[in-house]
């Protein structure tokens, strides 16, 4: 094996490492949520996030299981738990930053082509 193939075989697994991680439908989301709004209780990142109770429990364990939030709970009646972004979650600040702005990008793209494809319907 040379030693290109080696350091591309790396990069996949980084990239494999990456997605196992934050992949999905909701976890991007998620943090993105948390990074902006700050401490979240359950049902509000559940209304936010347009996301089931059951699917939110699900990914809120991953996330807190790889160390990208922390779950406090608060001795209220009822008891309450509030979810936020770790320092170790800031570290993909810049990741989602540059998926958001292309996703705008590429929503433009893609509506704008649209519009173009439809006038000349």
């Amino acid at each position: 094996m040379n030693i290109e193939h080696t350091a591309c075989s790396k990069a996949h697994m980084a990239m494999q490492d990456t997605l196992m991680v934050v992949g999905g439908k909701w976890k991007l989301v998620l943090l993105s949520i948390l990074m902006t709004g700050g401490k979240k209780r359950f049902r509000e990142l559940s209304r936010e996030a347009g996301i089931s109770p059951r699917i939110l429990s699900k990914e809120l364990q991953e996330l807190e299981m790889n160390e990208l939030v922390s779950r406090t709970v608060c001795h209220t009646r009822p008891v309450t738990v509030e979810y936020a972004i770790t320092p170790y979650c800031e570290t993909l600040l810049e990741v989602i930053t540059a998926m958001n702005k292309w996703g705008r990008q590429h929503r433009e793209h893609i509506t704008g082509r649209s519009r173009v494809t439809e006038k000349a319907s």
